[in-house]
C-alpha cells in the first residue's frame, strides 16, 4: 500500500461560485475570459464527440449559463458551422458578461430568435445553456416546455456546466431536467452531478478547469472526493511476500443465514475469499450448516444455535460481518446482542441494520452499509428524504452512529468523521439480490488484510463497483448475478505490475 494518489475534489455550487469570484477579483481574470474558455472547451468536446455534426442549435436562458451558450454559438459560427440560438430570456434583459456574449454573437452573424419547439427539429446537436448551477426552484412554464422539447428531439444534447433542471448540490430533478448525452462542467466537479438523479441526467461527464491556478482551491474543503482506479491501486494491500502464510491475511467471520436465507452469507464469504482473506468462517443456522461445504470446501461452516456457540468463533476472528440473511427473529437478536459486546471490527449489513435501528447505539469500530431504505429506518425518516439529499443523510448517519458509513446506491457515499468519499462507478445491473452481501464480504476481506476501516470501506466500494462494471461489460447488465462479480474481484485484487 502506497500513499501517492489524491482523489479528485467535488464541491457544492456555492463553493464553485466562490472559486469563480476568486479568479475574477483576486486573480484579475476577466469574467468574459473565463466564459470564453468555458465555451471553447465545450465546443472542442462537442466536435470530438460528434465530428460530423454541422447544425448546432443552442438554447439560451439567462445569466452566465446563457452567456456560455452565446459564446459557444459565436465560436461555432467562426468555425463555419450552421449555428442558431433560440432564447427564452429577452436578450435586452441580459446583464454583465452574458450581455457582452450576446452582443458579440449577434455581431458575428449568429441567427437568433425566441425559442419554439420546432427550433430543435433540424439539429445535429442541441446545446443546453438554459439554467446553471444556481437553480433552487422547480422549473415551470415555458422553461419546462423548452426542456421537454429538447428531450423529445432526435438530436443528442450537450449540457453546459450542468443539465438544466438538475440541482447542483443534491442531484434532485426540479420538476424536469435536460437528459444530456454529454455534460461539460466548468472550474470544478459539482456534487449534484454524482448523486441523486445526477448520474441519470448527465451522460458522459467532462471537466474543463478553465486554467485556474491551484492556489485558488487551497483553503476550500471539498464536499466530497471522487474515488478512481488510480486511488484504488494505491490503496490495495501490497504484493505478498513469498514467505506469506494464511495467518498473515486475517480471519473473517460471517454471521447470518436464517432458514431459507443461506445464500446471503455464502456470497459474503466467497467475496471475502476472492479478495484475499486468509481464513473464512461462517456461523449460520444449524438447519443448513452441513450443506455449506458442498459448494465451497475452503469455507469453515458452523451451525450456531445460540450466542454461546459464537464465543469460540469470535475468539479466532479478525473481523466480523453480521447481517446477511440474518432475519430479525429471536435467533438473530440473540446473536447480535453477543456481537455488540465484542471489540472486534464489525461490518454491519442488512437485517443487523434493521435491528440496530430498533435499538440505536454508537461505536467507532464498525462499518455500516445501509441501502436507502435501511438508512431511512436508522434515521427515522422516509426513503425519499434520504434520496433527496444523500450527502446530508450520510453525514448525519455517521454522526449519529459513529464509525464509517457506506450509503449504497448510485453514487455510493463513504463517510467517516473527517471526510466523505464518492464512488461514481457501478451500473444498473447491480440492482439485484445479493450485491450487498458481496460488498460486505469485500470490505471484510480488506479489513482482514490490514486496511483501516475507512480505507477498507472506500476500497471495497470501489472494487465492488468496478467488478460490477467488468461483469456488465462481459455479458450485459440485465440478468447479472451477484456471483458474477466474484471472478472479477480476484482479477482486480491482482493488478498487473
Amino acid at each position: 500500500m502506497q500513499t501517492g494518489v489524491t482523489e479528485q475534489p467535488i464541491y457544492r455550487a456555492a463553493q464553485v461560485r466562490e472559486l469563480d469570484r476568486r479568479a475574477i477579483q483576486d486573480q484579475g481574470i476577466p469574467g468574459y475570459t473565463l466564459m470564453t474558455r468555458a465555451a471553447t472547451a465545450a465546443l472542442r468536446k462537442l466536435r470530438a464527440r460528434w465530428p460530423r455534426s454541422q447544425r448546432i442549435r443552442v438554447v439560451c436562458g439567462a445569466g452566465n449559463n446563457a452567456g456560455d451558450g452565446y459564446v459557444l454559438a459565436r465560436l461555432a459560427k467562426i468555425a463555419g458551422l450552421d449555428v442558431r440560438v433560440g432564447y427564452l430570456c429577452d436578450p435586452a434583459n441580459l446583464q454583465g458578461d452574458a450581455r457582452t456574449a450576446h452582443s458579440e454573437a449577434l455581431a458575428a452573424g449568429v441567427p437568433m430568435a425566441a425559442f419554439e419547439a420546432r427550433f430543435c427539429a433540424d439539429a445535429d446537436v442541441l446545446v443546453d445553456a438554459l439554467l446553471g448551477t444556481g437553480l433552487e426552484r422547480f422549473v415551470v412554464d415555458e422553461w419546462a416546455a423548452a426542456i421537454v422539447a429538447m428531450n423529445a428531439a432526435a438530436a443528442p444534447i450537450l449540457a453546459l456546466d450542468i443539465p438544466s433542471g438538475l440541482h447542483a448540490d443534491t442531484g434532485a430533478v426540479l420538476g424536469c431536467a435536460v437528459q444530456a448525452e454529454l455534460t461539460v462542467t466548468f472550474i470544478a466537479l459539482k456534487l449534484g452531478l454524482f448523486t441523486g438523479q445526477g448520474p441519470e441526467q448527465i451522460g458522459q461527464l467532462s471537466l474543463a478547469g478553465l486554467e485556474l491556478p491551484k492556489a485558488l482551491f487551497a483553503d476550500l474543503e471539498p464536499a466530497a472526493t471522487l474515488l478512481d482506479s488510480a486511488w484504488l491501486r494505491d490503496t490495495l494491500p501490497a504484493a505478498r511476500a513469498r514467505t506469506a502464510h494464511k495467518g498473515d491475511f486475517g480471519h473473517v467471520l460471517i454471521i447470518g443465514g436464517q432458514p431459507g436465507m443461506s445464500g446471503a452469507p455464502r456470497l459474503a464469504a466467497l467475496a471475502a475469499a476472492r479478495c484475499g482473506a486468509g481464513l473464512i468462517s461462517i456461523a449460520t443456522h444449524p438447519e443448513h450448516a452441513a450443506c455449506f461445504n458442498m459448494f465451497c470446501p475452503e469455507l469453515m461452516c458452523h451451525g450456531v444455535a445460540d450466542a454461546a456457540a459464537l464465543e469460540p468463533l469470535i475468539a479466532r476472528a479478525t473481523v466480523i460481518v453480521i447481517g446477511p440473511g440474518l432475519g430479525q427473529g429471536a435467533w438473530a437478536q440473540e446473536l447480535l446482542g453477543k456481537l455488540w459486546a465484542s471489540a472486534l471490527p464489525l461490518i454491519v449489513d442488512a437485517d443487523a441494520l434493521n435491528l440496530l435501528a430498533q435499538s440505536p447505539q454508537r461505536r467507532d469500530t464498525w462499518i455500516l452499509t445501509p441501502h436507502p431504505g435501511e438508512a431511512a429506518r436508522l434515521l427515522g425518516v422516509t426513503t425519499q428524504e434520504i434520496q433527496a439529499d444523500r450527502l446530508a443523510a450520510a453525514t448525519e448517519l455517521q454522526a449519529c452512529y459513529g464509525g464509517v458509513l457506506v450509503l449504497k446506491g448510485a453514487g455510493t457515499l463513504i463517510a467517516n468523521n473527517m471526510r466523505v468519499q464518492l464512488c461514481a462507478a457501478g451500473n444498473p445491473g447491480m440492482a439485484s439480490g445479493g450485491m450487498g452481501d458481496v460488498l460486505s464480504g469485500v470490505i471484510a476481506g480488506l479489513v482482514a488484510q490490514g486496511l483501516s476501516l475507512s480505507q477498507a470501506a472506500a476500497a471495497g466500494v470501489m472494487l465492488h463497483a468496478l467488478a460490477g462494471d467488468a461483469a456488465a461489460a462481459a455479458g450485459g447488465a440485465r440478468g447479472m448475478l451477484a456471483s458474477d462479480l466474484l471472478p472479477e474481484l480476484r482479477r482486480l485484487m491482482n493488478p498487473p505490475a
